[in-house]
C-alpha cells in the first residue's frame, strides 16, 4: 500500500515519465544502432571473406590443381604446395580453408588438425552448388560448440572449366564478441544515463512539486479556516502565477467569509432579539431554524430533531402544504402557557421561501404576539359598549320623563317637580361621566400636566375627611388619620391627589357597612417612597376581580355601583393620576374583612424643581 501511495506522488510520476521516455528513446536508438552495426560488421566480414576467397580462386585458377592424368609424385608435390598456400593465405584467424578438386575431394586444408580430411569427399550442399558453377554460395551455421560460423564455397575455373572449388569456414565469434561488448557498453551507458536522469529528474521535479506541495498545504490550511498563511512564489512561470492567484483567492475568500460570518452573526442577533418569533423549514416542512422568542411563545425549550412546522405550531398540515406550494397565508392561534395567567394570542404568517430556478425551498413562519392588541381591541369594544350603555340609560330616562312632562305631567306641580329632579339627576350623572372621560382622554394624550407644590400631608388628609363628614355621620363610620412624624410634607399635585383620595375614600364609605371604620395613614415605605394607605372594614373585593379592578367601566357589582352613582371610571382615573406622579397604586382585599388601597408616590426632595 505504501508503494502504491508513493506512485501517486506527482514527483514520482514526473521522474518515471522522464525515465520511461529516455529509456524508450535509448532503446529505439540502441536497437537501430546495434542492428545497423551488426549488419555493417557482418557485411564487412562477409565482404572481406569473399574478397579473399575470390583472390584464392583466381590464384588457383592457374593450372595448379592436380588432374587425373598426372603422375602420383607430381600430385603429391601439388598438394603440398596447396597446403602451404592455404595455410598462410588467409588473414582471418581461425578460418578453415579446404581446396577441393572437381570431384569434391579435399586436396588441402589450412588446419593441421584436419589433415585426415585430405582425400575425402566434402558432401556439403554449398560444395555441390559451387562444383555446378554457382558462384554465390554462403551460409551461417552453428557448430557443435555453439559457435556461429560463416561458410563460403566458390568454384575454381581454369580455361572456362570447373577444375575444383574452395570451401571456407570462418568463425564469427570475434564479431559477436565485439557486438556483445558494444551491447554491454550501450547497456552501461543507458543505466548511467538513466541514473543521471533520475537524479536530475528529482532535482527538476522538485522545482515543480515544491510549489504544488506548498499550494496543497495552503489549500488544507484554507479548508481548516486558517487564512493567514501564504503560498511562496518561486518564479513568474505558470506555477508562480497560480501561487499568486491562489494567494489572491485566499484573501478574497477570507474577506468573503468574514463578511458572511458578520452577516450570520447579525442575522442570529436579529433573530435572537426579535420581538416576533421566527421558524424556518426546509422544502419538506421540517424546522431548521428557530429563534428564542418563538420557543417562548410556543412554550417549548427545544424542538426534537425532524419536527415539522405543523407539529411545532400544533396546527393542521394543510396551511403548511399550501405555503410549500407558494401560497402565503395568515392565521390566529391561542396558546395557554403554564407560567402565564392568561392565554397568549399570536398571529402566524406563513411565507414561502423561493430560490432561483428551484421553486419553493421552504417556509418562514413569523409569530407576532397580538395578545395586547387583542386585549386593547376587546377593551375598545367594551369601552364603546360601556360608554354607549352609560349614556343610553340616562338619556332614555331623560327622554321618558321629558315626554311625560310634555304629555301633561307639567300641569301637575308635584309630579312635574319630581320628574324635573330625575332629569336633573340623570343630567348630572352624564356630566360626571363626560368629565371622567375627558380626564382619561387628557391622561391618554399626555396633555395633563402636574402642578406640584409643597403639601402638608396631615392637613390634606384631614380635609378629605371633612369633605365626607356628612356621609360618615350618616353611616356612623369612624375615621382615623395618622401621619408619620418625619413625613409631614411632600411635593405633590394637590388637586390630582385630592381627586385620588376622594375617589378612594368615597369607595371605602360606599362599601363599608354602618358602624365600620376607615384608617388613613401616610408613612415612608421600605422602597423609599411615600405610602398613603386607606384601610376599611368593608365587604371586600373577590380575588378574581382584583386584577381587573382598575379597568375602565369595570364594576364588581354592576347594579349596585350604578345605583350608587358611580361611573366605573374612578379607579382608572386614580391610577392614571398616580402614574403621572411616577408612582403606583395597589389593592389588597379579603371578602367580608376589608380592603387596603396603598398609593406609592416618589418623594421629591425639598428645594428641587417642581414639575
Amino acid at each position: 500500500m505504501r508503494g502504491i501511495r508513493m506512485f501517486r506522488s506527482i514527483q514520482i510520476k514526473l521522474i518515471m515519465m522522464v525515465l520511461l521516455l529516455i529509456l524508450i528513446a535509448v532503446q529505439l536508438i540502441g536497437v537501430y544502432f546495434i542492428s545497423t552495426m551488426k549488419t555493417s560488421l557482418i557485411n564487412s566480414f562477409t565482404s572481406n571473406l569473399n574478397t579473399q576467397a575470390n583472390l584464392l580462386t583466381l590464384y588457383l585458377s592457374a593450372p595448379s590443381l592436380p588432374s587425373d592424368n598426372k603422375e602420383t609424385g607430381t600430385q603429391a608435390v601439388t598438394e603440398e604446395k596447396l597446403g602451404t598456400l592455404v595455410s598462410g593465405f588467409f588473414s582471418i584467424s581461425g578460418a578453415e580453408i579446404q581446396v577441393l578438386d572437381a570431384a569434391g575431394k579435399v586436396l588441402a586444408t589450412s588446419k593441421s588438425s584436419q589433415q585426415t580430411y585430405i582425400g575425402r569427399k566434402n558432401t556439403s550442399l554449398l560444395v555441390s552448388r559451387a562444383l555446378q558453377g554457382v558462384r554465390d554460395n554462403e551460409e551461417e551455421i552453428i557448430d557443435e560448440d555453439n559457435t556461429r560460423k560463416k561458410v563460403i564455397a566458390k568454384p575454381v575455373f581454369s580455361n572456362g572449366k570447373i577444375v575444383g572449388a574452395i570451401y571456407i569456414v570462418a568463425s564469427m565469434s570475434e564479431l559477436y564478441q565485439t557486438m556483445e561488448g558494444i551491447n554491454q557498453i550501450f547497456v552501461s551507458a543507458t543505466l548511467i544515463a538513466l541514473g543521471l536522469t533520475a537524479v536530475l529528474g528529482v532535482l527538476l521535479a522538485g522545482t515543480i512539486t515544491s510549489p504544488i506541495k506548498a499550494l496543497t498545504r495552503q489549500a488544507t490550511a484554507v479548508a481548516e479556516g486558517r487564512f493567514d498563511e501564504r503560498v511562496p512564489v518561486f518564479g513568474k512561470d505558470e506555477i508562480g502565477q497560480l501561487s499568486i492567484a491562489f494567494n489572491d483567492m485566499t484573501d478574497r475568500l477570507s474577506d468573503a467569509l468574514s463578511v458572511n460570518e458578520e452577516e450570520k452573526e447579525k442575522l442570529a442577533s436579529i433573530l435572537s432579539n426579535m420581538s416576533d418569533g421566527v421558524l424556518a423549514t426546509d422544502e419538506v416542512g421540517k424546522v431548521i431554524v428557530t429563534n428564542r422568542r418563538a420557543k417562548t411563545m410556543l412554550g417549548i425549550s427545544e424542538l426534537k430533531d425532524g419536527a415539522t412546522l405543523s407539529e411545532a405550531l400544533g396546527i393542521e398540515k394543510e396551511p403548511i402544504a399550501e405555503a410549500l406550494q407558494g401560497k402565503e397565508s395568515s392565521l390566529l392561534l391561542e396558546r395557554e402557557l403554564e407560567e402565564q395567567a392568561e392565554d397568549l394570542v399570536f398571529r402566524v404568517t406563513l411565507t414561502p421561501i423561493r430560490r432561483r430556478d428551484k421553486g419553493v425551498a421552504g417556509v418562514i413562519a413569523v409569530l407576532q404576539d397580538v395578545t395586547e392588541a387583542e386585549k386593547l381591541e376587546q377593551s375598545r369594544r367594551e369601552f364603546v359598549a360601556n360608554v354607549s350603555h352609560e349614556l343610553r340609560t340616562p338619556l332614555t330616562t331623560i327622554k321618558s320623563y321629558a315626554e311625560a312632562l310634555d304629555d301633561g305631567a307639567l300641569d301637575e306641580p308635584p309630579l312635574a317637580d319630581r320628574f324635573v329632579g330625575v332629569i336633573r339627576s340623570e343630567t348630572e350623572r352624564m356630566i360626571r361621566l363626560v368629565t371622567d372621560l375627558l380626564h382619561l382622554s387628557r391622561f391618554d394624550s399626555r396633555r395633563n400636566q402636574l402642578r406640584q407644590q409643597k403639601v402638608d400631608l396631615t392637613e390634606m388628609l384631614e380635609e378629605v375627611v371633612d369633605r365626607f363628614s356628612f356621609q360618615l355621620r350618616q353611616k356612623a363610620i369612624t375615621v382615623s388619620v395618622k401621619v408619620e412624624d418625619r413625613q409631614q410634607n411632600a411635593w405633590l399635585d394637590r388637586d390630582g391627589i385630592d381627586q385620588v383620595l376622594d375617589n378612594l375614600v368615597s369607595n371605602a364609605i360606599k362599601y363599608t357597612l354602618d358602624g365600620g371604620s376607615i384608617d388613613i395613614s401616610a408613612r415612608s415605605h421600605e422602597s423609599g417612597q411615600l405610602a398613603i394607605a386607606i384601610k376599611d372594614t368593608g365587604i371586600g373585593i373577590p380575588k378574581k376581580d382584583l386584577q381587573r379592578i382598575f379597568e375602565r367601566f369595570y364594576r364588581v357589582d354592576k347594579a349596585r355601583s350604578r345605583n350608587m352613582g358611580g361611573t366605573g371610571l374612578g379607579l382608572s382615573i386614580a391610577r392614571e393620576i398616580v402614574r403621572a406622579h411616577g408612582g403606583a397604586i395597589a389593592i389588597d382585599s379579603d371578602m367580608n374583612v376589608g380592603t387596603v388601597v396603598t398609593v406609592l408616590l416618589p418623594i421629591v426632595p425639598e428645594g428641587s424643581e417642581s414639575a
